[in-house]
């Protein structure tokens, strides 16, 4: 319809200059392209032409207006950029604390505001941020054949999903850019019912080493380990730490080789608690192991106590696509004290710790040690060591190669001499 009207108001200025005859072939002309009557024509093209006159779209007044958008940015900041929806229990959550920590300035309006606000426009008034900032893994491990044989496997369906003390376990390397010579692993933790995390620098990965970190772990967690499932590697499966579950009371159990997703849960924690947090580097030094120790000492705090958790509920598939149910986000803190499952004395120490926590102060100080990290990564010398060389007796050249040198260097120095 647009190009009707400006083919029509091009004809216009012909149709009021012509003739009789004229305006007759033009009124043809008119009717073939556009397939209109011609006594519409006649009207349409005698007339001036009068634009319509665009109405004006009233517009709404923001509810959201730059102080709420700032204070938002702002506990956005102190809880690590998370999505609208596990942002919005923070914020009725935290708004009161945080403003009597003096960590947020904002009058009780602007709190009551933040504290209604919806998880999708969170994110529609976070998106530009977002921009700004611009914010978005075969091993082939030794097989023990008699050993494996008595440890069972179990998939994610296996998995009791209520019960606290379900443990998954993993390695996350430090080695940088080279697995060459010994560097730090971190031994990552998460409970399957509660989401809840602990993770442990160690030197190497031995099984020494593997069973005083797991030995750490256990002394940490606010509820008893009822079993310990890691992946297919030999540094977990090994006789030694077989003969401390079954003296501890641990059971112990096992994903399928080369089926990362059994181990979806630490794999998860893997990236948004280690790597996220850590990055790629090589830490190879006792001291980059304290300080990854005084990371997970403060992280673990922040992500257990002040970081909600989305729990998946069911997924359905309609035609093409999945439609994935998640629960109300709750912090792994929320879900131990959920479960009723805790003792008197861990659950009054899980609040009194609460309590004493500000997110903000430990943001400040997990983000420092990080500083500290990186910057002791990037003042060693050589941080990536020379691979070894290979043993043995040297590889024979060729004739052919040998040739081909000679007639190369022949012509490298043809040129040198002609210039």
């Amino acid at each position: 319809m647009h190009s009707r009207e400006q083919y029509l108001e091009k004809v216009r200025t012909e149709y009021e200059k012509a003739d009789k005859q004229g305006k007759g072939r033009l009124l043809d002309e008119a009717r073939k392209r556009t397939g209109l009557n011609r006594k519409y024509l006649i009207r349409k093209l005698g007339q001036p032409f009068r634009p319509r006159a665009k109405k004006g779209r009233r517009k709404r007044k923001a509810s959201y207006d730059g102080p709420v958008v700032a204070a938002l940015v702002t506990v956005w900041e102190i809880f690590d950029y998370p999505c609208g929806q596990r942002l919005q229990p923070v914020l009725k959550r935290e708004v009161e604390r945080l403003r009597k920590f003096g960590e947020l300035r904002c009058s009780p309006e602007i709190a009551g505001k933040l504290e209604r606000i919806s998880a999708k426009t969170i994110d529609r008034v976070l998106a530009r941020e977002k921009q700004v900032r611009r914010l978005r893994r075969n091993r082939n491990p030794a097989v023990h054949p008699l050993l494996y044989q008595k440890i069972p496997v179990k998939v994610p369906g296996d998995w009791d999903r209520r019960t606290l003390g379900h443990l998954q376990l993993d390695y996350v390397t430090h080695g940088g850019r080279c697995g060459a010579g010994e560097f730090v692993h971190t031994l990552s933790a998460v409970d399957i019912a509660s989401g809840w995390w602990e993770g442990q620098a160690i030197p190497g990965r031995s099984q020494q080493a593997t069973q005083a970190g797991l030995e750490a772990l256990r002394q940490r967690l606010p509820f008893r380990i009822r079993e310990v499932h890691p992946d297919n590697d030999s540094g977990m499966i090994n006789d030694l730490l077989w003969r401390y579950c079954r003296q501890a009371g641990i059971r112990m159990s096992r994903s399928r080789p080369y089926r990362k997703n059994d181990n979806a849960w630490v794999e998860q924690k893997n990236w948004t608690h280690v790597r996220k947090v850590v990055g790629y580097r090589r830490y190879d030094t006792m001291g980059e192991l304290a300080l990854l120790n005084e990371i997970y000492a403060l992280l673990r705090l922040y992500k257990n106590f002040c970081q909600p958790v989305m729990k998946l509920k069911r997924k359905t598939r309609v035609g093409g696509k999945i439609h994935r149910l998640y629960d109300e986000p709750r912090t792994p803190y929320e879900r131990l004290l959920e479960s009723g499952q805790l003792e008197k004395g861990s659950r009054q120490e899980l609040e009194r710790i609460y309590e004493s926590l500000n997110p903000a102060e430990l943001h400040r100080r997990i983000e420092s040690l990080r500083t500290r990290l990186f910057e002791r990564a990037e003042a060693k010398d050589g941080t990536t060591p020379a691979r070894p060389r290979r043993r043995g007796p040297a590889p024979r050249i060729s004739r052919w190669t040998l040739a081909s040198r000679a007639i190369a260097a022949q012509a490298g120095w043809r040129a040198k001499t002609s210039q």
